[in-house]
């Protein structure tokens, strides 16, 4: 897949082929002037699945990895592992979908990241499906994780010695009813992070965060193919799970109590995405959507901290054959910060060239 466009307005050059709200600037020109050309094939995805029998049933495996680059190597045309999974019977382990997240609630469109406003993590995981077919129920445990924003204090001595620590995997789960006319699924999410103190004064910050969420989609059918697809999720302090979203603890004021004066609090959001993928025929089609998410920031975060991201596209995909797809989409971000009044805009013009092949091996 190769991707060529420009961005009218400006976002953090290691995300330069995405629309990231929360990678917007958090200030005027804080990466340069506008408007930039963008190219790129870090889309390109490869993967191998494989089915086996066994004398307990299918041996289910899938490897697949794309070049799109992210946490150190963010901005490389790089290998990115995306799953690394097996499953037989109503067991599985390994990389894939957290169940915390639907794949299927992303819209048919060419920018990368998709919505903000909807779960999307591949996790290290261990899970039971005891429910499979058209009502289906998973239950896994997960790799934990968090991220922490110590924000005006950060640079306070009192917080020099103090760690993040996952004593225990996350839990997650999900049931869905599929039906004549789309589906209902309903998951959930929960994790806590140990906060340890081990600075030797007279302040304690030792503390458990407990962290949740709940992931509401549909699916529903408008005829032919087309589809409307539909997402809500609220929690406290999962925003690691989310597309696009900042960290997940922040410290915050806790008044009365002269050991512990500050705590660690998980940040409450909720977010929404809806989207309509429209095929025109079998060589044509369009998608038109919108999404945002929004956090509740606590009053020690500094003023330039993302509050609220929104995401908008609409496109227009051909299909000449049917291992061929090209097309052009509009895009628009916004960011808006806590408490320093700044937002701005982004709008990017997209067109791509998907050329996809595939072989069966079979012994």
């Amino acid at each position: 897949m190769t991707d060529f466009g420009y961005d009218i307005n400006q976002i953090d050059p290691t995300w330069f082929d995405t629309m990231r709200p929360s990678k917007l600037p958090s200030f005027h020109d804080e990466f340069g002037r506008n408007g930039r050309t963008f190219v790129g094939v870090r889309q390109t995805r490869n993967g191998i699945k494989g089915y086996l029998p066994t004398k307990y049933g299918e041996l289910k495996t899938t490897f697949e990895f794309d070049l799109f680059g992210v946490g150190q190597e963010a901005g490389e045309t790089i290998f990115h592992l995306r799953h690394a999974y097996g499953e037989l019977g109503h067991f599985g382990a390994g990389q894939t979908w957290s169940p915390f997240m639907d794949p299927d609630i992303f819209p048919n469109s060419l920018e990368y990241m998709g919505p903000n406003g909807v779960v999307n993590f591949r996790n290290v995981q261990v899970r039971w499906m005891p429910l499979q077919g058209d009502t289906s129920l998973t239950v896994a445990l997960e790799r934990p994780g968090s991220t922490q924003d110590p924000g005006i204090l950060e640079n306070r001595i009192e917080l020099e010695n103090v760690r993040g620590r996952f004593q225990f995997p996350d839990v997650s789960g999900d049931v869905k009813t599929s039906h004549s006319w789309g589906y209902l699924r309903a998951a959930a999410l929960y994790g806590n992070t140990r906060i340890d103190d081990l600075q030797d004064d007279r302040f304690n910050l030792d503390q458990t965060v407990n962290r949740w969420g709940v992931d509401l989609t549909s699916n529903i059918k408008t005829g032919g193919k087309n589809v409307i697809k539909l997402a809500y999720v609220f929690g406290e302090g999962v925003e690691n799970y989310m597309n696009d979203a900042p960290v997940d603890i922040a410290t915050a004021p806790n008044f009365g109590n002269p050991i512990k004066p500050i705590k660690a609090k998980p940040l409450p959001f909720h977010s929404l995405s809806a989207f309509w993928d429209i095929y025109w025929s079998d060589r044509w089609s369009t998608t038109l959507g919108y999404s945002q998410l929004a956090v509740a920031n606590t009053p020690l975060q500094v003023p330039s901290a993302f509050k609220r991201g929104q995401y908008a596209l609409t496109n227009l995909l051909w299909y000449p054959d049917e291992n061929v797809m090209l097309g052009g989409e509009f895009q628009w971000g916004r960011r808006a910060n806590f408490s320093d009044g700044f937002r701005v805009n982004d709008y990017k013009v997209q067109f791509s060239f998907k050329f996809s092949y595939d072989a069966k091996i079979a012994r």
